[in-house]
């Protein structure tokens, strides 16, 4: 069984990270981007894989199976991710990245709104939750997010991905007794957003075909 680490491997031989590991798991072509996970939580996976010490990525091996089968075209995906993303980086990361964060609770709480049909502008409680510890940064973002009004093609493909990785950097460079464990705690939530936004049939179908992962 390939052991985790950072990057990519040209086979199991060299190692795997953590989306190496899924797709051998999953029994598809050896691969960091399977078609087995969603997009934008593979690149999550696979940033908090290359993010956490060497030290404690061994402790991300037991995720990978839940990891199989999450995937949809649903944009609430995206949006869930990237709120979930910013709002547990946001109290945390640095000053510099903390308008930029903001700006990414905003963006994903107005596309959740759109996307259920509800008025733009009212964030949810862990938005509101994460806004409130940083009130100069959350008074800016406002200011920014009033002049502009993001596509869902834009936010899929520039704003979810970029709260990701600024989140995930955020974290991992953030002033925190254990970065490692905040990251491996926001890839466990991630996972459980988008199982709640899958449909359970070829959820449960995917991982039932999947073996097991194993240290070593």
């Amino acid at each position: 069984m390939p052991v985790l680490s950072r990057g990519r491997h040209r086979n199991p031989r060299r190692g795997a990270c953590f989306m190496e590991l899924a797709s051998y798991l999953a029994g598809e072509r050896w691969s960091d981007h399977p078609a087995c996970t969603h997009p934008l939580l593979a690149a999550l996976a696979r940033l908090v894989n290359d993010n956490t010490t060497d030290a404690r990525r061994g402790e991300l091996v037991t995720l990978v199976p839940s990891i199989i089968g999450l995937t949809g075209d649903d944009l609430r995906i995206d949006a869930t991710l990237s709120l979930r993303c910013a709002t547990t980086a946001l109290p945390v990361a640095a000053a510099e990245r903390q308008l930029a964060l903001a700006v990414s609770v905003l963006a994903a709480e107005e596309m959740l709104a759109r996307l259920d049909g509800r008025a733009p502008g009212r964030l949810g409680d862990a938005g509101r939750r994460a806004m409130d510890q940083v009130p100069l940064a959350a008074e800016y973002a406002r200011r920014f997010s009033r002049a502009a009004r993001i596509t869902d093609k834009g936010f899929r493909k520039y704003a979810a991905p970029n709260a990701v990785q600024l989140s995930v950097v955020g974290i991992a460079q953030a002033c925190v007794s254990d970065p490692d464990a905040l990251l491996k705690g926001l890839l466990t939530d991630a996972i459980a957003d988008v199982t709640a936004l899958v449909e359970p049939p070829s959820r449960e179908a995917a991982v039932h075909r999947a073996p097991a992962a194993t240290t070593g």
